[in-house]
């Protein structure tokens, strides 16, 4: 079975508060996109599961997102069975793309086929909440969703099926941490509160015409990641320079995006600035 595994953005992401539980409250709006890793799933003859990638840095064990979703399912359904995954990465890691999460999702979703499990979405999202707080997003498989408690909790953006939206997606090439993000987010002063809100901004996108001039997405964690990594704010200030509006952040970083106004224009900037800037991974990417 191959499958494809798609990354996100996250248009808007308000940090509220930290919970009792460590996590974080919030309210997101995801939106996938066009990049993606493939996956290959294969049944095995004995009950292991193998994880390989064409990327050495994945760790191949219980580290990997994919072997935790591949053994809940295996543990609660089927225990006798094996499974070879395959990984093909073309996601950056540790970006904010939500890649490893995907994977988890896509491994759900093709082992609740491949192993005639037949369980709804919700059923597979209760799974999901185990693995990671982005993994229930992609078990719906569709192209917005509204995120809140710590992220895992996931409304389907109905009225926005007709949007779609260009981005330039630069990626610069550094690791953030997520956790200590959100741990230095936590004792960060002066942060920028948000100029709109979740309501607003669907309600924009679904008229599906070009975006206003003020700022619709946002996103709590930026000034925080700007801070500790100062590449964030050099991207940003790339794309601002090259005219495109709503330049924004996705996750914890570092990847930063832009809404570019047509298809041909992604790809052409996209070009133009893989040849300039050859340390950083560039990509056109749009809604999907």
């Amino acid at each position: 079975m191959n499958l494809k595994s798609f990354a996100k953005v996250n248009l808007y992401l308000q940090v509220i508060r930290k919970r009792l539980d460590n996590y974080h409250s919030l309210r997101t709006v995801f939106e996938r996109i066009s990049l993606f890793d493939s996956i290959t799933l294969r049944n095995r003859r004995d009950n292991e599961i193998k994880v390989s990638s064409d990327d050495r840095s994945l760790p191949a064990d219980e580290g990997n997102l994919c072997f935790k979703a591949a053994k809940v399912l295996r543990d609660e359904f089927c225990p006798l069975r094996g499974l070879d995954i395959k990984i093909i990465k073309r996601i950056p890691i540790g970006a904010g793309l939500g890649g490893g999460s995907s994977n988890a999702a896509v491994v759900l979703l093709g082992l609740n086929k491949l192993w005639g499990l037949k369980l709804s979405k919700e059923r597979l999202a209760k799974f999901a909440v185990k693995i990671g707080s982005d993994v229930p997003f992609f078990i719906y498989e569709k192209p917005f969703a509204y995120g809140f408690g710590r992220g895992e909790k996931i409304e389907p953006l109905k009225g926005l099926h007709k949007a779609r939206l260009w981005h330039l997606l630069v990626v610069p090439k550094i690791h953030v941490s997520t956790p200590l993000i959100y741990d230095k987010w936590d004792s960060f002063t002066g942060l920028t509160k948000p100029p709109c809100n979740v309501k607003m901004l669907t309600s924009v996108l679904a008229k599906n015409e070009a975006l206003p001039a003020f700022d619709l997405f946002f996103n709590s964690l930026e000034q925080v990641t700007i801070k500790l990594y100062p590449q964030v704010k050099r991207a940003e200030d790339l794309l601002l320079s090259l005219g495109l509006s709503h330049v924004l952040m996705s996750g914890s970083g570092p990847a930063v995006f832009g809404i570019v106004p047509s298809r041909k224009k992604a790809f052409k900037l996209a070009k133009i600035l893989r040849k300039k800037y050859k340390s950083w991974r560039i990509f056109a990417v749009s809604t999907v």
